[in-house]
């Protein structure tokens, strides 16, 4: 792990091949911590999911000059449209003058068309962007956990789900990838927050994730996980669908 600004702790890691998590750890006054993760995946295309608040674009472009030039990136991607996922998404945009949002069919229609200052390219569920090396793949999720226009990308190379909110994980000083429990710690956090819409095709959707057969999950907020995903993604869904 690489530490790439001290005061906040905003630093870098490898979790597979080509594919970084950005992490910035949170300190919230009387309630632990928090983390804010974004995942850069290095091709001849290289790719940001989730662009990170708005307030947070110069720690999270700091980190992720340490590991590529900013303006080499080519696609910045969002799961919904949320502050965490786009906030800094315009700056993105500006550092970066080669890039475009890459989101959804909803999400492209009713705000990113609209947000962002270039027009987006909507992925199709299901629909296949080769980045070189590196291919993701869009999966339409809506209200899984929350948002009608709420999407995951699997990367075929590297078996990596890049699952957004799924398996939220409280606290600031976790480490940047584990193979122990995380449904636990997410459960405890789910029902503590409330933050599912608890869609009636929640197994269905999951289902079509486990059978993508990820070894890496890559969260937005926490450790990311490395193991069976599928066994992992199916015990959530038994979990949400009780």
């Amino acid at each position: 792990m690489t530490i790439t600004n001290r005061q906040s702790g905003t630093n870098v890691h490898e979790i597979a091949d080509g594919i970084y998590r950005i992490n910035t750890p949170v300190a919230i006054k009387g309630a632990g911590g928090f983390s804010f993760n974004q995942y850069l995946i290095v091709d001849d295309d290289p790719l940001l999911f989730h662009t990170g608040p708005r307030k947070m674009f110069p720690l999270v472009r700091e980190a992720l000059a340490s590991v590529l030039p900013t303006e080499k990136l080519r696609y910045v991607g969002l799961s919904h449209v949320e502050a965490d996922e786009c906030g800094s998404l315009n700056e993105w945009l500006s550092a970066a003058p080669q890039s475009v949002p890459i989101c959804g069919t909803v999400a492209a229609m009713v705000s990113i068309g609209d947000l962002g200052d270039r027009a987006p390219r909507a992925l199709a569920d299901g629909e296949l962007l080769a980045l070189g090396t590196h291919s993701v793949r869009w999966f339409a999720t809506p209200h899984l956990p929350h948002a009608w226009d709420c999407g995951f990308l699997t990367e075929e190379h590297t078996s990596t789900l890049l699952c957004g909110d799924l398996f939220t994980q409280g606290g600031a000083d976790l480490p940047p990838v584990t193979e122990s429990d995380i449904l636990g710690p997410s459960e405890a956090f789910r029902h503590k927050m409330d933050y599912f819409s608890h869609t009636k095709n929640a197994r269905g959707m999951l289902e079509r994730l486990a059978a993508t057969d990820p070894t890496t999950l890559a969260c937005m907020h926490g450790s990311a996980w490395r193991g069976d995903g599928a066994q992992l993604l199916r015990a959530l869904a038994d979990a949400l669908c009780v």
